[in-house]
């Protein structure tokens, strides 16, 4: 992955469970993002940013609902900077992040990206950082839909934050 000026945009988002539309609004109002990481349970949703960003850089995982050929996990590296990405049920995120945690270790990442659970957080443990950035249309856990945004500048310093989407 590249990007372009003096800073990377990667958008990260989950659980958009068919509604493309929103998936693409959030595209839509961030057109200078760089990457869009979409972290499962849309992947119908996802053909459709394809069609309509091709030369973006997209990544999918696979979730629990998607039925396709996308792969379960997937490290994304971004100036120099390590991304384990995966959906996360099959890392029982639903009872905690350490299994999460310890695949991102093993994959030699500084930070884990996962979805699932529709609950947005960011948080560290083990010195992983780690973002769920929510639902786009099924929040859960008395949070709001969201999704997230990392920015990585030339140097390599990153931040992390979740962006709620209170448009509908």
């Amino acid at each position: 992955m590249r990007g372009k000026g003096k800073f990377m945009k990667i958008l990260v988002v989950s659980d958009t469970h068919g509604d493309s539309e929103r998936l693409l609004e959030v595209a839509d109002e961030n057109k200078d993002f760089d990457v869009l990481i979409h972290l499962g349970d849309g992947e119908r949703d996802f053909r459709d940013l394809e069609f309509k960003y091709p030369n973006k850089g997209l990544v999918y995982v696979g979730g629990n609902c998607d039925y396709g050929m996308h792969p379960d996990e997937h490290v994304a590296i971004a100036k120099g900077q390590k991304f384990f990405c995966c959906h996360g049920h099959r890392y029982g995120v639903n009872y905690g992040i350490e299994l999460l945690t310890n695949a991102a270790i093993e994959n030699e990442c500084g930070f884990a990206l996962y979805g699932h659970t529709h609950v947005p957080k960011i948080e560290t443990l083990n010195g992983v950082q780690i973002m769920n950035p929510g639902s786009l249309t099924l929040p859960r856990g008395g949070s709001k839909r969201s999704y997230g945004v990392i920015e990585i500048s030339d140097r390599g310093d990153v931040q992390m934050q979740i962006v709620p989407f209170e448009k509908w």
